[in-house]
């Protein structure tokens, strides 16, 4: 296919202490979330001086991608937002533009809620470029080894590397919302569960894992993927465990969610436990991950070339249909 842009679409975060609430407004608008539920997920921001790390690493991560087509970026929930960079790209006279969204699996809020917002986007820029999403990218090489290679590294900090126990963890997220991901639902947890799969054969095949998952909200009463990575800590410790690796392999970058949930929360769950505890890193700017995104683009822009770079057997898809990963409130 013709494409003329290259567009990185990302969650967005707050940039300083005056973006925090106006941010978490954005990101749950329509929703009804409490004020104080907002006002408590705004103390993890301002943790950290009211600075998500995810604007950062995405202008890192432009900036690292080779590509041969002009290059653009728009978040869904803060500045540069999706409406004003599609604008930009109609106005530079882009007609069709490819996506990489920074979320390599599929369910409705790592998918199909940036299909829909792009769209939106769209709907409010007359005569706004085409832009295709490119493909979930779970099992591709260039995700797998960064990962990998970070659980190496991670386990030769640990006491007695054949003692650990290795935590996959993933972002939560409501079991109605797993059951109508991807054509027959499920998708996202069996894609996050093959990726924790290939990166434990890599790194460590003789080690024991689990994938947990993290970064739970909303109503209790709404069931969501468990169990808790906090949890979970508890289990081990109560199994004998006296070593753990976490490795969040559900993100791309060390971004807020990262390093609230498991460099504060859960390394003092483990503190507290007696655990020997190491967090693996994320593929950020891992050159192999950089070259994974050029393919990704070949692949879309080289269709009738036929590779596709992939280790596991959970499908991938290039166009989600309509009834792909909705909304479990739409389903």
């Amino acid at each position: 296919m013709a494409y003329d842009a290259f567009l990185l679409v990302s969650f967005g975060g707050p940039e300083g202490q005056e973006d925090v609430l106006p941010f978490l407004e954005n990101v749950t608008r329509g929703r009804g979330i409490p004020r104080e539920r907002l006002e408590t997920v705004a103390e993890h921001y301002r943790h950290f001086g009211g600075v998500s790390p995810i604007n950062a690493q995405c202008r890192e991560l432009l900036a690292a991608i080779e590509v041969d087509l002009p290059v653009y970026w728009g978040n869904r929930n803060w500045h540069p937002l999706l409406e004003d960079t599609v604008r930009q790209m109609r106005d530079d006279g882009v007609q069709h533009a490819l996506a990489f969204v920074t979320s390599p699996f599929g369910s409705f809020s790592s998918c199909r809620q940036y299909l829909d917002d792009i769209e939106t986007a769209r709907g409010k820029v007359e005569n706004a470029p085409r832009i295709d999403k490119i493909r979930h990218y779970h099992d591709h090489p260039g995700y797998i080894a960064p990962h990998a290679d970070a659980v190496r590294a991670a386990l030769a900090q640990l006491p007695s590397r054949m003692a650990a126990h290795l935590v996959f963890t993933a972002h939560s997220i409501p079991t109605a919302m797993n059951d109508t991901s991807g054509p027959t639902g499920g998708r996202y947890e069996a894609q996050l569960r093959e990726t924790a799969a290939l990166v434990a054969a890599e790194a460590a095949p003789e080690l024991p894992w689990d994938l947990v998952w993290q970064s739970r909200s909303g109503a209790p009463h709404v069931p969501w993927l468990e169990p808790d990575v906090n949890a979970h800590l508890e289990q081990l410790a109560k199994e004998g465990v006296t070593e753990v690796v976490v490795s969040p392999i559900g993100f791309i970058s060390d971004h807020l969610e990262v390093v609230w949930d498991l460099d504060v929360e859960a390394r003092a769950t483990a503190d507290r436990l007696g655990l020997a505890y190491v967090r693996a890193a994320t593929p950020g700017t891992d050159e192999r991950f950089v070259a994974m995104i050029r393919q990704l683009v070949d692949e879309r822009v080289l269709a009738h070339s036929n590779v596709r770079h992939a280790l596991g057997t959970v499908p991938t898809w290039d166009f989600c249909p309509a009834d792909c990963c909705v909304s479990p409130k739409r389903a």
